[in-house]
Order: C-alpha cells, then structure tokens, then sequence
C-alpha cells in the first residue's frame, strides 16, 4: 500500500449559498468528508494505492461514505461501522471562497470511537506512508488508536505525515489542542501547517519560522499559504513556491488535496528521504499547489479533486504562478 490514511470520515453539510455566516445560511447540502479521507481519494485520483482507517455509524451515512470511498478506488478494509453512535456531521459556511467556518455534531461521533483493537495491522505494517490528523487526537479511545497507529506504522519503516488541521470547537482550548499536537510533532516525518496553526506552534505567522518545528523532529515541514502558495523547511534552509492564479469557488479540502500531491511525489523514490532536496521540494510543492488550485475552482471536496492527467494539463497550461508576497527564501 502505498498511503494509508486514518481519521475522520463524515458528512460535511455545505452551505446553500455563500457569503453569509454559519447562523445566515438558509440551507445545507450534505457532501462526503473528514480531511484524512479527503487525502485518500485525492491520493487515488493522483494514481497512488490508497486506504482509510476509522469509523463511521452504522448508518445510512455511514455506509454511503464507505461506498463513496470504495467507488473513487480506496480500500475500505479498515472501515469500521458503530451500531451505537452516529457519523459525525460538519456544518460549514464560506463567508468568502477562501474562509470556512466550522460547527460539529457529535455527540459523540463514531469517528471517536475506533478503538486499538478495532485498527487493520496488516494495513499498517505494508504501508509506504501513514497519513493522520490532529482532528483524531481530541477524544478518546481514537487518540489511543491513533498513537498505536503511528507506534505500528513507524517500526514497519512507513513515513508519518501528521497535518494539525486545527478545528477550534472540537478542544476544550487552544492550550489543550497545543498539548496534544506538540505531543504527536516528534513522531511525524512530514508536518504540515497552515498559518494560523503556525502561529499556535511558534507565535509567529512568518512561513520561515516553521523551521524552529524542525527542531522538535520532523524531516520536512511545510506551510500551506492559500492563494499565496506554500513554504517547505528541511535542514539547511527553506523556500517558498508560488501559487498559481485560478478563480477560487471553495477552498474547502485544499489543503487535502495538496498533502495528497505531495506525498505522491514525495514516495515516488524507494527511500523518500533521497527526495528532502530544495530542488525536487521546489518542483514537488508546486505539483501540489496545482491540485489544490485545481480543487478549489469547483464547489465540494470529492468532486473536485483532479486526476493526475488533469495535473499534468494545468502545468502546462497554467500561467506564471506568483511570488508569496513578503516572503524571502532562505
């Protein structure tokens, strides 16, 4: 296997319409979703062998989710169904194309509530890469299952790629999210932020202080900058690589789209860490600022995560990607 990717698999109910807040919107429209099974189809689209493992209810959700997943060619062998709890809902407004806002149902969701002994091994140990969310590390028995996860899939050889995905409203406080994540940043291979969650870890929103997380384990780190692009960090400097002008229409699951690219490209040598070079980074990051602006310019996440053949066309087709503004590489 190539990517598998564990967490939050739920119905994300967008909105109706946009430019209007969470209490504004007059309606919702249910969409699959959940950031890690973001990645697992957009890894698939891209032509990589992918998986999932989590758990939803035993419901009419539950189930369309798992075939969704099925359908757009992920292995659902790590599913689980829970005859007790819900599939978590996510109600999302856009007051403009490149802001969310988020609320969760759960109570709880059965996305939570995988437990250790529920988690696919065989899966975990042929695994090239495991792909986890801090989303998973808010409750319990999932944060367990999470960690064993990581335990397993470490001492098998596969590369760790943690996304901090910070949700707000699913911790009881900033201070507790910043717990459990700086916990988890010594285990990853590959971290990615985005701004906001930057300035949680080191009080600054500048893309060149992600290499002070450098220092607490990770090999690569990278900073997803929205319309302004990305920022990699590896040891011995960093680079920011230019976004590519497009008609933004939702930016939900960009970022999903994006760590999808880049771990393709990222495992495409026997051992990936051959790869941690600013040259093949720099060509690598701006594959991946192309599937997430190719992901952008259609509303929902699934639908509009691009094939690679629609990669490649963009490339070569799109115009001059932009500078970050006021960003230096170094």
């Amino acid at each position: 296997m190539d990517i598998v990717c564990l967490g939050e698999l739920l119905v994300d109910m967008f909105p109706a319409e946009q430019g209007r807040r969470l209490a504004d919107v007059s309606a919702f429209l249910p969409k699959p979703g959940g950031a890690p099974a973001n990645a697992a189809v957009a890894a698939a689209r891209l032509g990589a062998q992918s998986a999932f493992i989590g758990k939803v209810g035993d419901e009419a959700f539950g189930h369309h989710l798992a075939a969704v997943l099925q359908a757009n060619g992920v292995d659902t062998r790590g599913v689980r169904f829970d005859h007790d709890a819900r599939t978590t809902l996510a109600f999302i407004a856009k007051p403009d194309p490149n802001t969310q806002e988020f609320v969760f149902y759960r109570n709880p969701g059965a996305d939570t509530r995988l437990r250790t002994d529920e988690l696919d091994r065989e899966l975990l140990q042929s695994t090239r890469v495991l792909h986890i969310g801090s989303v998973s590390l808010g409750a319990e028995p999932i944060r367990s299952a999470v960690w064993e996860a990581v335990t397993t899939a470490h001492q098998a050889g596969a590369l760790i790629s943690f996304d901090v995905n910070y949700r707000p409203t699913l911790w009881e406080s900033p201070q507790r999210a910043l717990e459990e994540v700086t916990a988890m940043i010594p285990q990853a291979d590959l971290l990615k932020v985005n701004e906001v969650e930057l300035e949680l870890l080191t009080g600054s929103q500048d893309p060149a202080a992600s290499r002070r997380l450098l220092e607490m384990g990770p090999a690569l780190v990278v900073v997803t900058l929205g319309p302004h692009g990305s920022y990699f960090a590896l040891a011995g400097g960093g680079e920011a690589v230019p976004a590519f002008q497009v008609k933004a229409v939702d930016a939900t699951g960009c970022g999903d789209a994006f760590i999808a690219g880049l771990l393709c490209r990222l495992i495409t040598a026997d051992d990936w860490r051959t790869n941690l070079t600013p040259a093949f980074l720099r060509e690598t990051l701006r594959y991946a600022n192309a599937v997430g602006a190719l992901t952008a310019q259609t509303m929902g996440v699934i639908p509009a995560l691009p094939t690679s053949a629609q990669v490649e066309v963009f490339l070569r087709l799109a115009p001059p990607a932009h500078r970050v503004p006021g960003t230096a590489n170094a």
